[in-house]
């Protein structure tokens, strides 16, 4: 099975006509923010983006792969376990695997599962992690430069 997941989204930056600061996201049309500072609304990005992803979960649609940033675009990176938990639910689409049969592979019940894919709830990262091996994958966390 294909684990290969990215999840740091282009942004593009505008300001409205009462001078805030528009955060959006071309991959995800849904998601936005805005800020009285422009480092306002970058901070505050993660957090829209994370929301939005929450809803494709739980409307059980497919989350967008990331685009390429264009000229004038910021790059927004989810935090690692957001990342993992978005990776855990598109492991379980593309493997056709439902909460209740990965509760049975982990000895957990579905509860314990939809917990895991919960972008708001704070999950052990060990946890998701045993939850993709139980897929076949495997969590990668890579490390570039600003």
């Amino acid at each position: 099975m294909q684990c290969m997941s990215s999840f740091t989204y282009p942004v593009t930056i505008g300001v409205d006509t009462a001078g805030f600061y528009l955060v959006t996201f071309p991959d995800i049309p849904e998601a936005g923010t805005d800020a009285e500072t422009r480092e306002e609304a970058l901070g505050a990005a993660p957090d829209a983006l994370i929301t939005t992803l929450g809803g494709y979960i739980a409307a059980r649609r497919a989350i967008p792969s990331p685009s390429p940033a264009t000229s004038g675009q910021v790059m927004v990176t989810l935090p690692v376990l957001a990342a993992a938990k978005l990776a855990l639910y598109e492991a379980m689409q593309t493997a056709k695997v439902t909460n209740v049969a990965l509760g049975q592979r982990l000895g957990i019940s579905e509860g314990a599962v939809r917990r895991l894919l919960d972008l708001d709830h704070r999950s052990h990262i060990d946890h998701v992690e045993a939850a993709l091996a139980a897929l076949g994958c495997r969590l990668v966390v890579e490390v570039k430069a600003a």
